[in-house]
């Protein structure tokens, strides 16, 4: 008996590959060393053959071998037993029609090879009337493609009952396979999730933090029979919906560009200039004092903590009054979630939420939602949706799926994510699964740099660095103004100016060319996805609320952060050109441990681009090539910056004279550095 494999892509005199795996041989007992036996595949006149493999009864090849077919063709496998000295002895046939492949598969294209200019071998697919460079592939089992009655394709998993507009391969199946295990096991992640806090806001919450202060003499503050906030004033016996805190103090127009707005213990709103990194009871916009008179001086700090408060302070001035209700369903979160929260008015989505799955008992005062924030920011990555997909190959973080037009609702779907994002940063919840920095900074509407592509497409980024720095002309190079784009096996080209395929690139003019191809590849065609995403963002949440955080603390307000187990990061964290005992390294560990939490988490995300840690700790912290384990380099000289590579979460430590140069030097480069723009 014969076993094999087919894997064959079929259209008219085109290629088909079969993998031979092994074979089955009766014993001959007369034959004391065994046949060396070999497979020979005939078609159509050609003939190709596995290599041998000696003395043994059960052949094992896992070769394959491609030869020239069309639908008419009948494969013939003979396998075959070496003879040294006389001539091969034939041990048995099976033979493989290739019309029956085509019925059992469903595999009814026409498919067509050609050769661009260039010798590129692509694939036409004259039914869809695409093409790709990949050689396409049956539907995978259980399968079927369908078209609706607008005349678009979809497909149809048999086996799970389900639809998509993504056409299924094997890779993808494996993907969908791969979540559903992920998505089976968040129940028990919810534990660890759980632990994950922002320093500090666990006791505000409890404690009810009020920027404001207490309130005046004789003021109290009550909440009515709808959950609406009103303010009573005992000596007159009158009651208000504004706080009195506020009256006269605030102004509704703007701050200017770098300030930010902040209050003292007692209550006395302050301006913080992050541009002069200095501190004034001023208002800039109105050259009056806040107070009547100046309170102590305060220190200009760039403080995380009080950031998040004076956030938060003015998500509880936006809130509205009573709560809404959301009934979702487990299995089906995802379109449950669509269609409520596409339902309600955007201001209702800054109501207290209450969220219900039927049959559940108990009444949602945090916890729930907590839940569902979680579970559903897991779904959207639901390959079948093709909404998000994953910035690299070993890179966990999120960015826009340029292919998500294969989805005709795609924009309405981008629009309700952009709401529930800002619904979790609104509301202070945390979801499971981050975005990638260049998203990040999309949000808080910051320019992108070319360092930027170093987060998520090191390979790219390392091409254009070499173009940067080498003489094209001189190397022979022959670049266009253009690139070459591949969505869903359709390649087309993109010009990254007018006529950009007809102008080459030279020395003079290649600052402009990575200046345009970074560009594209950081947006890659999803600006409609974009646009739609910040439509329903700004209708929650304006994204001027979030301009005093830069992208790693808007990493943290989304996503929450660990606290950092200290031994766990030192048992696994290697050196180069330094040693466990070197004097830097000992500073170094002291420098971390006299840190709180916030700190360390600013320290891993200079490092590793990234304040989340892996369920296995530092142990698995991830790279750009797959496992990369916490680095320490000695780089440079004492009197230069430590250095971060996030691609491989490596901290390039220059050799300090004294701990308090190394402590001064680390400080400011975790604390000033923003994104990747700086060293």
């Amino acid at each position: 008996s014969l076993k094999l494999t087919k894997s064959l892509v079929l259209w008219t005199n085109h290629e088909g590959t079969t993998a031979i795996l092994s074979a089955k041989l009766k014993e001959n007992k007369k034959n004391w060393f065994g046949p060396s036996p070999y497979v020979e595949v005939t078609v159509d006149g050609q003939s190709k053959r596995t290599e041998k493999c000696n003395n043994t009864h059960s052949p094992k090849w896992k070769q394959s071998l491609t030869v020239i077919v069309t639908p008419v063709s009948e494969l013939i496998f003979r396998v075959w037993s070496h003879q040294t000295l006389k001539a091969d002895i034939l041990l048995g046939m099976a033979s493989l029609e290739i019309c029956q492949i085509l019925k059992t598969n469903n595999f009814k294209r026409k498919w067509e090879q050609r050769v661009d200019q260039n010798g590129r071998v692509y694939y036409v697919d004259h039914i869809e009337k695409r093409t790709t460079w990949d050689r396409p592939e049956p539907l995978p089992t259980g399968w079927e493609r369908r078209v609706d009655p607008m005349g678009r394709v979809y497909y149809v998993d048999h086996i799970t009952r389900t639809t998509t507009w993504q056409r299924p391969t094997q890779e993808s199946v494996r993907n969908y396979e791969e979540w559903q295990h992920q998505r089976s096991q968040l129940q028990g992640a919810m534990q660890h999730f759980n632990q994950r806090f922002i320093y500090g806001l666990a006791a505000i919450a409890s404690k009810e933090f009020d920027p404001l202060g207490p309130l005046p003499h004789g003021w109290e503050k009550r909440t009515d029979t709808n959950g609406r906030v009103y303010f009573v004033h005992h000596p007159t016996r009158t009651t208000q919906w504004e706080d009195p805190r506020r009256q006269g103090l605030l102004n509704d127009k703007p701050l200017p560009e770098g300030w930010e707005m902040r209050f003292t213990v007692d209550g006395i709103p302050y301006f913080v200039d992050h541009n002069r990194r200095t501190t004034t009871y001023i208002d800039p916009r109105t050259g009056k004092s806040s107070s009547l008179e100046n309170g102590p001086q305060i220190t200009y700090v760039r403080d995380f903590k009080a950031k998040v408060q004076y956030f938060r302070f003015w998500c509880q001035q936006l809130s509205m009054p009573q709560h809404i209700k959301i009934t979702v369903s487990r299995k089906t979160l995802f379109e449950d979630s669509f269609q409520q929260i596409m339902s309600f008015h955007p201001q209702d989505l800054r109501r207290r939420l209450w969220i219900i799955f039927p049959g559940e008992e108990g009444l949602d005062y945090g916890g729930v939602a907590r839940e569902w924030f979680f579970l559903l920011s897991h779904e959207v990555l639901n390959p079948m949706y093709c909404l998000f997909e994953y910035a690299g190959k070993d890179n966990y973080c999120l960015q826009i799926n340029p292919a998500s037009y294969i989805n005709p609702d795609h924009l309405k779907y981008f629009k309700f994510i952009g709401r529930f994002i800002a619904m979790a940063l609104f509301h202070g919840k945390f979801i499971d699964t981050g975005f990638s920095l260049p998203f990040y900074k999309r949000i808080l509407n910051k320019p992108l740099t070319l360092k930027d592509l170093e987060s998520i497409d090191p390979e790219f980024y390392n091409s254009l660095i070499w173009i940067k720095d080498n003489n094209i002309e001189e190397c022979g190079l022959e670049m266009f103004f253009s690139v070459d784009k591949e969505i869903l096996g359709e390649v087309t080209t993109h010009e990254l100016k007018p006529d950009g395929g007809n102008i080459q690139v030279t020395e003079d003019n290649k600052e402009e060319y990575i200046r345009l191809v970074a560009e594209w590849r950081l947006s890659r065609g999803v600006e409609e996805q974009t646009q739609a995403f910040f439509e329903g963002f700004n209708e929650v949440l304006p994204q001027q609320y979030l301009q005093y955080f830069d992208a790693k603390e808007l990493e943290v307000m989304l996503c929450g952060m660990q606290e950092i187990d200290l031994a766990d990061w030192q048992r696994n964290t290697i050196y180069r050109h330094y040693a466990r005992n070197s004097k830097q390294i000992i500073w170094f560990w002291q420098f971390v441990k006299e840190m709180d939490n916030e700190k360390r988490m600013r320290l891993l995300q200079f490092v590793a681009g990234t304040c989340r840690l892996p369920m296995g700790g530092f142990a698995d912290l991830m790279g750009s090539n797959g496992p990369q384990k916490f680095c320490i380099e000695k780089v440079g000289k004492e009197n230069w910056l430590p250095r971060s590579h996030t691609c491989f979460n490596r901290l390039d430590l220059p050799p300090y004279k004294t701990y308090e140069q190394l402590k001064e030097k680390l400080m400011f480069a975790i604390e000033e550095t923003e994104g990747f723009g700086q060293e």
